[in-house]
């Protein structure tokens, strides 16, 4: 393989950003590509929200350093952005500097990856052809070759759907239109959406309890949260205890919201099917096998997370574990059903490997449909795979990674804080 082609990577938001940092740290050549048309386009979905982490957290070492290289401020570490924020006063700047903008590519959504002259099958020799990417532009079809893959493109584009059992439930697809997948903005460009409505929200995250606070401050609108939780304490999370004081206050808000009686809570309730009469919807479902009907629904916000989509790998040897779609080696760290922290150790390059040499998936992707993905996790991530393509194998191995706990930990009563032995990660 020429060793002088440049590594491709896929997705421009944070962590393909970091990467793409990384590499340049290291004098490696690179190409990048987004499909949307500006750097952080996902990010912006949810630009009105104000991230649980502060901006120490959210930026990269290598991006960091390029940034005081060109006397580019940073921001103030201690503060809790916003998403906008995130591209406009990190990506965006990083994304303009002479060592990125001339390998970054917008509007380039890859549609296949495969090596050049072998298909899936193929082994003989194969880790000696480069990589063949096929990518859509505006108006053309280009193709790149690279000597090294790494996948950010995330989950965010892939919602999961509001029915049960991970498919879409009946009806769904046709009242699609009255279904906001995501974290709307309540109370600025959404806001007569949902104002004065009988709004019902999906999920039991992060994302829907900002909905849910952003909701209540709308006057007379309804609100039905429908968990699949067999408790509402659950959502919770740490509170008080939680080392980021922005996620813990969440659950305090919250809880609140609930004591005052502003929410109407299903749970553990699983949507079955969604009708329409006139102009309001009606969901069928089932609490503790009990059937359930909420009636005269004006709209629903799911924020019941997402998943990844491996379409445009599949002609590359790539694997993932086949409970969470995420990296097999990180599953048992990340795994909900095992963990309640969300708190994860370091990791880096070798447990990222994919059965195809030279191609790896980071990010919020590697977690697959596991929840609390944090951006720092994906910085390291980048940090050890670009050491390992730089040949400082080494520096790989040396993971570290100082994410704050939770204050939440499954000892088999998830409404306990930390137990006595500490992190359950």
């Amino acid at each position: 393989m020429n060793t002088n082609l440049p590594v491709a990577i896929i997705g421009g938001g944070p962590i393909g950003l970091a990467a793409a940092a990384q590499l340049s740290q290291q004098n490696q050549p690179f190409i990048l590509f987004e499909s949307g048309n500006q750097i952080g386009t996902n990010f912006l979905d949810y630009g009105h929200v104000r991230l649980f982490s502060p901006w120490k957290y959210n930026m990269d070492s290598a991006a960091k350093e390029l940034l005081k290289m060109h006397a580019i401020s940073l921001p103030d570490e201690e503060r809790l952005p916003y998403g906008k924020e995130i591209v406009d006063d990190y990506l965006i700047p990083l994304a303009s500097l002479p060592e990125m903008k001339p390998y970054i590519h917008v509007n380039s959504k890859v549609h296949a990856i495969t090596r050049k002259g072998f298909d899936k099958v193929k082994t003989a020799n194969r880790e000696q052809a480069p990589f063949v990417i096929q990518v859509q532009k505006e108006h053309s079809n280009e193709t790149y070759e690279a000597r090294a893959v790494i996948d950010a493109t995330g989950t965010w584009q892939n919602p999961n759907p509001v029915g049960a059992g991970g498919i879409r439930a009946e009806g769904e697809e046709e009242t699609s239109n009255s279904i906001r997948y995501g974290i709307p903005d309540v109370l600025n460009t959404e806001r007569k959406r949902y104002e004065g409505k009988k709004v019902v929200i999906v999920g039991s995250g992060h994302s829907a309890i900002n909905t849910l606070l952003d909701l209540a401050e709308l006057p007379d609108t309804e609100l039905h949260w429908l968990l699949r939780k067999k408790d509402v304490r659950e959502t919770y999370g740490g509170m008080e205890d939680d080392a980021l004081p922005g996620r813990g206050a969440l659950g305090t808000k919250i809880q609140e919201l609930i004591d005052s009686g502003q929410v109407n809570v299903h749970t553990p309730m699983i949507v079955r099917s969604i009708t329409q009469e006139d102009q309001t919807l009606t969901i069928h479902g089932e609490v503790n096998g009990d059937e359930t009907t909420i009636e005269e629904v004006d709209e629903i916000v799911s924020t019941t997370g997402a998943r990844p989509t491996f379409d445009f790998v599949r002609e590359l040897r790539y694997t993932f574990d086949p409970t969470l779609e995420s990296v097999p080696e990180l599953a048992e760290l990340i795994d909900p059903n095992i963990h309640s922290c969300g708190t994860v150790r370091a990791h880096g390059e070798k447990e990222l490997r994919q059965p195809e040499p030279n191609f790896y998936i980071i990010g919020a992707k590697s977690y697959g449909r596991a929840p609390t993905f944090l951006l720092a996790t994906g910085y390291e991530q980048a940090r050890s795979v670009v050491a390992y393509l730089s040949g400082d194998f080494d520096r790989a191995k040396e993971v570290h990674l100082n994410l704050p706990e939770t204050g939440v930990c499954n000892s088999g009563n998830l409404f306990n804080t930390k137990s006595s032995q500490g992190s359950c990660c």
